[in-house]
């Protein structure tokens, strides 16, 4: 098999994986979500706050584990951290870069990437907002 087909085959699977895992994990955001609102009767965002620490939990748990193992580039990697923690929380991927850059001491880049990540991305939902009213 040539070298572009088998790059081929590889990706479509990889991207096969984080489809299903995906899925799977926004499902059980929308789940948790509508579980935890229901018991929940408050205007702070419970649902996402224990959607995107769970997450991050998790995310921290399967790449720690394959990272241990010697496992980095696996189906698991692709299924359970891209995929199903990405389609749960993109938080994961946020918070395991952070932890990343301060465990190679990288604190004040992360600090860095931390606020201007927040305040950005609540910038990014305000302009979209305004552009949806003024067009």
């Amino acid at each position: 098999m040539c070298s572009f087909a088998y790059d081929f085959v590889y990706m479509f699977k990889n991207v096969l994986l984080v489809g299903l895992g995906g899925g799977l994990g926004s499902v059980l955001r929308y789940i948790s979500s509508v579980v935890i609102n229901k018991n929940f009767d408050s205007k702070f965002p419970f649902a996402t706050l224990i959607v995107n620490i769970s997450g991050s939990l998790l995310i921290g748990i399967v790449l720690g584990f394959l990272q241990k193992n010697n496992m980095g580039d696996t189906d698991w990697k692709y299924i359970l951290a891209i995929g199903f923690c990405g389609g749960f929380t993109t938080f994961s991927a946020f918070a395991w870069e952070n932890a990343n850059l301060i465990n190679n001491s990288f604190t004040a880049l992360s600090l860095a990437y931390v606020l201007i990540s927040i305040a950005s991305c609540i910038a990014a939902v305000f302009a979209g907002v305004w552009l949806i009213k003024v067009l």
